[in-house]
């Protein structure tokens, strides 16, 4: 609860000194654990909090367990059911923001941490880095990383940035999607105008966007872009009969969601589809005159947010110059239009059946008492093929969120069974790598 209550919102500069706060308690956290060196290393924005502990010797394997500290804006605040930084319990679940993305998760590791070196039981060096930017897409992370090769040198990486299915039922995330976001924008008119006097006469903006935006989707649901889908993976048949083995049920899919019916690409379940296959979306609009009542005007701009999870191969480089070519060819005479790249980063899978999978994969059965099922996630943990490319290993992404959760929404929380069975299971999956 006291970490829950710091207010750590890595975008909002107005709370720099709450970022800087929280990467303070951690460390005291981490000191208190038993972890010997811990120090927190400054970066060209908010600080990284590191620690280790090394005392099983050279022939034991390494760990780096990745968590990251801050946590998303809070609007709509007139949503939550109590203060997003009280930290309320009700029931079986805990309130906050952050308590489920991801303060729970890297409070339970090291909580597992501080059991093992207090009972001599840690038989695995450990380091523990937690940053302060992954809700802004980690910017310092890559150079931080280049700077610290040697500090961060490790056998695998322990991801906590993850979840499970239901609380009866663990699961691993062996492939996650990468991310390209973008903002584009329509110009026409050098300023608003009087819809009345020139609507007919020149293009609308808003209009010119909607259309380009529909045409980014065919009737079947595949999008439209130039090259899309020329480095899109095919599933396999093993892998689409595992990704079978999934508990789904469109009904509550819906039913979680809201919306009255699925819209998919055609083809592919709704399993699939949310993890293993390519999207593009509209994440805001924004044109002309939206607030209350009426103005009759005839906007001299549009705005979309537009993101795009990729799947491996995808490069999002090359998918900002498919949507480019798409723009140049289908934008209307007299239209202007400018692109803004925002984010991006590549997808990532891990072997499922290495020694550290099989050592996660034992650990979650002992724990919960049901053999994990394997899973994509739709999501982006850029940190994942970052990790990859820079130091050569693979993430075990071991975490106990789930997607009722709120994360990012009013009245996140935490399941307080899942963080308690999570500690269970970290201590479980440190001492598999140890035999």
């Amino acid at each position: 609860k006291e970490l829950l209550r710091i207010p750590s919102i890595s975008t909002l500069p107005k709370h720099q000194h709450d970022v800087e706060r929280a990467a303070a308690w951690l460390a005291g956290d981490m000191r208190r654990a038993g972890l010997p060196s811990v120090e927190i290393i400054p970066t060209a924005w908010h600080p990284v909090v590191y620690g280790e502990w090394l005392g099983a010797g050279d022939d034991a394997p390494t760990v780096l367990v990745y968590g990251h500290y801050d946590v998303q804006p809070v609007d709509p605040l007139n949503e939550w059911k109590a203060g997003p930084f009280e930290a309320v319990v009700r029931g079986d679940d805990l309130f906050a923001r952050g308590a489920s993305d991801m303060k729970g998760q890297v409070h339970a590791f090291l909580k597992a941490l501080e059991a093992m070196l207090k009972h001599g039981e840690l038989e695995v060096n450990v380091k523990v880095l937690v940053e302060g930017e992954e809700e802004i897409g980690s910017p310092s992370l890559g150079p931080f990383i280049d700077a610290h090769r040697d500090l961060l040198k490790c056998d695998v990486v322990l991801n906590a940035d993850s979840g499970i299915l239901k609380p009866d039922l663990p699961s691993l995330i062996y492939g996650l999607r990468g991310l390209a976001y973008f903002e584009l924008w329509v110009h026409t008119a050098s300023q608003d105008l009087h819809s009345g006097t020139f609507g007919g006469t020149i293009h609308n903006p808003a209009q010119a966007l909607c259309e380009l935006i529909a045409g980014m989707h065919d009737a079947d649901g595949r999008i439209t872009l130039p090259g899309f889908y020329d480095r899109v993976r095919p599933l396999s048949a093993e892998e689409r009969a595992e990704l079978a083995r999934l508990p789904h049920n469109d009904a509550d899919w819906l039913k979680l969601t809201g919306a009255p019916v699925r819209w998919c690409e055609k083809g592919y379940t709704t399993v699939e589809r949310f993890g293993a296959r390519p999207t593009l979306e509209v994440n805001g609009l924004y044109s002309g005159f939206i607030g209350e009542g009426s103005k009759t005007v005839l906007p001299a701009r549009a705005m979309a947010k537009i993101s795009m999870r990729l799947v491996p191969d995808q490069d999002h480089i090359e998918v900002e110059q498919q949507l480019r070519a798409y723009l140049g060819a289908r934008a209307p005479a007299g239209v202007r239009w400018e692109l803004k790249t925002l984010a991006g980063g590549p997808a990532a899978l891990v072997e499922r059946d290495s020694v550290y999978m099989r050592a996660a994969v034992a650990a979650l059965e002992a724990t919960w008492g049901v053999r994990p099922v394997f899973e994509r996630a739709g999501g982006s943990v850029p940190i994942v093929s970052l990790l990859q490319k820079k130091l050569g290993v693979d993430s075990i992404l071991m975490g106990f969120g789930m997607r009722d959760d709120n994360i990012h929404g009013p009245n996140e929380k935490q399941h307080l069974p899942n963080y308690y069975r999570g500690i269970e299971a970290y201590i479980r999956f440190f001492g598999n790598l140890a035999e």
